[in-house]
């Protein structure tokens, strides 16, 4: 089997909201208390601008939803549509600022199978042909292997406690070099 991958639209979004809720219910499991996955989901979940900007792209086997995350030329750096306080719309500036990486989410089914890899140099090259030579995100405990693994490093470490329970997370940074390019 081989993934697909290609940009969300709206009729995705229904199947997206099931697989963001069913992958922080599961893969968060092991890194945060019961009570931090329920506070998670007052900062985590779908950003519809991000599918509005054709900016969010899906994986898909054989017509499966595998998993789902993008990037973003806006300041917003991690929340949902529902997560109060989050949203910045600015356009950032390609040459001072760098573009954010955004709503990471891997069904439990292919969690470990490259999903996450493949959507993040999407992303990277994505953000590099618009010219920005810098990515940001905001990393779950889950999330920081993988983000390590493909070059990111921590800026700072955060916990929201937006949703009741306090939530850590880790802001990270990666380079993009020519090979983003390609």
């Amino acid at each position: 089997m081989t993934f697909t991958l290609r940009i969300a639209v709206e009729d995705d979004l229904p199947a997206l909201r099931d697989l963001m809720a069913l992958a922080i219910d599961t893969l968060q499991r092991g890194f945060l208390s019961p009570e931090q996955i329920v506070a998670s989901r007052a900062v985590m979940g779908l950003d519809t601008q991000l599918v509005a900007d054709r900016t969010y792209f899906v994986v898909e086997e054989d017509g499966a939803l595998a998993g789902s995350g993008g990037w973003s030329r806006r300041a917003t750096l991690y929340g949902g549509d529902h997560s109060a306080g989050l949203r910045e719309p600015r356009l950032l500036d390609p040459a001072h600022e760098a573009a954010r990486v955004r709503a990471m989410y891997t069904h439990p089914g292919f969690a470990r199978r490259g999903v996450g890899r493949m959507i993040l140099d999407a992303c990277e090259r994505a953000a590099a042909a618009e010219g920005f030579a810098a990515v940001e995100l905001m990393g779950t405990m889950s999330g920081q292997p993988l983000y390590t693994a493909c070059g990111y490093r921590p800026v700072e470490a955060i916990t929201d406690d937006r949703g009741g329970a306090p939530v850590p997370l880790v802001r990270m940074r990666k380079e993009l070099g020519p090979a983003a390019t390609r």
